[in-house]
């Protein structure tokens, strides 16, 4: 029987054996009469020896990197280890040599740091998948969703898969339709998410249900989406907020300690969505560092400084971040770009050091009430960051300018994951563009008990049963109780300005459902690519998924979307505007 092991699998346990391996090599290097290979595969690499009255040798030295060989020989101890690679202890001399494929010359570098530029990637993505550090993503991406299907699995989840061809509803992206052959004008479309699928597996009575489901929209794209995507989906009956959210904290306990063998601190704080955003700046907040929104008005309420007065009358709010910490003239321009941004009209700074104030407005503010602002926060100096706006715009804007002091400051620890959860959310958002209100996560959140009576009359002040699981500045999972009452369901959607005709078109099974007997239910979903950005600390979401799209969405490998021909338009009865 043939001795065969991994690359990496190679340890001081073989050595004196004689074993075959298979990999790809690294490295081709001829040291005087020595030929030295690094052959690798995803397991890692060995070092091979080859001698200079091997006859091999020559065909051996003339075979470029990448390509795929079969080495046999016999395992040895290094005498010089290398203590940069696991089995860096020992290495094969080679005995018998085969050549399976020979490679040409790779477009990209292929190491953990590469040189080549990210559209160069994705179009050899195959070539860039054998990177160490992208594999090592991968895996632990496959590891992550085992140990949490696992779990729910335990946990008497029932798997279901529901279809990827569905029905155009409105849930807040662009849909992808698809043309069918078989009925003229007529589309499915790519489901956004599994929601009405699973809530109607709830009507059927499964109680307890999972899915790592494929999703598909249409929406602009960024370092952490992509045109289609990966969902943690679950759904439960006869629950309430807190059951889903102990569920899903255990989950994440099981899955730290399963993958990266970390314990997690819980309970998870639980952060209301009104705290979140004046609070941090954010419905996603990062609490990795402090570095809070403070309220200043009460400060500011005597001051003759113009900018500060002229709020106060106007009943807008002045908030400030403070630090112990100094910025050089880049840094703070950095930081007014972000604030303009961000619709403020500009980022007030001002620092105290050795007692003397300096800054944007040293000259028109009273300094005896910013050095109190600064003895009240302990601090003898250091800078503060003020902005004085509506209070829309002063979150958003001091949200933004916290999350850059983060980096700049290095508070980010990428080995430290805080999960928080953020409730309360409104059940509402205004639409700028669109002049009205839509459904802040999507149509089948279920209102508050409080504002059941008064939510689509009073949609500015209306209150979600709504829940979201942040991590490190990012939301990775969303979720609600869901609407069970046909009434209130279709008050849902005639005040997101949907008419009988366009409910009864495109909910009419739902509601039909919803006769039938309904259980209490809701649920929650994970993005499973985002989440895995985050625990690999990854830079882009395209670095943890295997054949990703470009920032255009554009797959550079396959060249697509790309025309389709003639025929095919044809037979689905299509034709295209020049």
């Amino acid at each position: 029987m043939i001795n065969w092991r991994y690359c990496g699998m190679v340890d001081k346990s073989a050595v004196g054996q004689n074993i075959t391996i298979n990999g790809w090599i690294r490295k081709n290097r001829k040291l005087g009469s020595l030929i030295f290979l690094d052959v690798y595969d995803r397991y890692g690499l060995v070092q091979v020896v080859v001698e200079e009255n091997n006859k091999y040798f020559n065909e051996i030295y003339s075979t470029p990197k990448e390509s795929v060989v079969k080495i046999h020989g016999q395992v040895q101890l290094r005498k010089s280890p290398n203590n940069k690679i696991k089995n860096g202890d020992i290495e094969i001399i080679l005995k018998e040599f085969t050549l399976l494929s020979k490679a040409e010359t790779t477009p990209i570098l292929i190491d953990e740091v590469t040189d080549a530029l990210e559209d160069t990637r994705l179009k050899y993505r195959y070539l860039d998948l054998r990177r160490s550090n992208i594999q090592k993503n991968i895996v632990l991406r496959s590891k992550i969703i085992n140990s949490l299907r696992n779990y729910l699995t335990k946990e008497d989840f029932i798997e279901i898969e529901t279809p990827c061809l569905s029905k155009p509803t409105p849930e807040g992206a662009r849909d992808y339709l698809v043309p069918t052959r078989n009925n003229v004008n007529s589309f499915y479309a790519l489901p956004q998410s599994p929601q009405i699928y699973k809530q109607l597996l709830m009507v059927a009575g499964f109680l307890k249900y999972f899915q790592v489901a494929r999703c598909f929209r249409d929406e602009d794209l960024r370092a952490d989406r992509q045109p289609e995507f990966t969902q943690l989906d679950i759904e439960m009956s006869f629950i309430n907020e807190q059951t889903i959210m102990s569920i899903v904290e255990k989950m994440l306990h099981s899955m730290m300690k399963d993958v990266f063998n970390i314990e997690l601190s819980h309970p998870f704080p639980i952060i209301d969505w009104n705290t979140a955003v004046n609070v941090y700046g954010s419905d996603k907040p990062d609490l990795r560092f402090d570095l809070k929104l403070q309220q200043a008005n009460d400060y500011f309420k005597t001051s003759k400084c113009k900018i500060f007065s002229s709020t106060i009358e106007k009943n807008n709010v002045i908030k400030y971040i403070i630090t112990d910490k100094f910025f050089d003239k880049k840094q703070i321009e950095s930081l007014r770009k972000i604030a303009k941004d961000n619709k403020a009209f500009d980022l007030i700074f001002l620092s105290l050091k050795d007692k003397e104030i300096t800054g944007s407005i040293k000259n028109i503010i009273e300094h005896d009430i910013i050095k109190k602002i600064f003895k009240d926060h302990n601090l003898s100096e250091g800078t503060m960051f003020i902005v004085a706006d509506k209070l829309a715009i002063v979150n958003q804007c001091l949200g933004a300018i916290r999350n850059q002091l983060g980096t700049m400051l290095n508070l980010k620890n990428p080995s430290d994951f805080k999960f928080c959860w953020v409730t309360e959310w409104p059940l509402y958002e205004y639409n700028e563009d669109e002049k009205r209100f839509v459904a802040a996560h999507h149509p089948f959140t279920a209102p508050t008990d409080e504002c059941i009576k008064s939510f689509d009359k009073n949609q500015a002040n209306a209150k979600a049963r709504a829940y979201d699981i942040v991590l490190n500045g990012f939301e990775i999972g969303g979720g609600s109780i869901r609407i069970t009452n046909s009434e209130v369901q279709n008050r849902m959607f005639e005040s997101i300005g949907l008419t009988k005709q366009q409910i009864k078109k495109k909910f009419g099974f739902m509601l039909d459902a919803f006769k039938y007997g309904v259980p209490p239910h809701g649920g929650i979903a994970f993005g499973l690519d985002r989440l895995v950005m985050l625990l690999t600390n990854s830079e882009s979401i395209r670095d943890i998924i295997t054949f990703p799209k470009n920032s255009h969405g554009n797959d550079l490998m396959m060249d697509s979307p790309s025309e389709a021909d003639s025929s095919a338009l044809n037979d689905l009865h299509l034709s295209l505007k020049s």
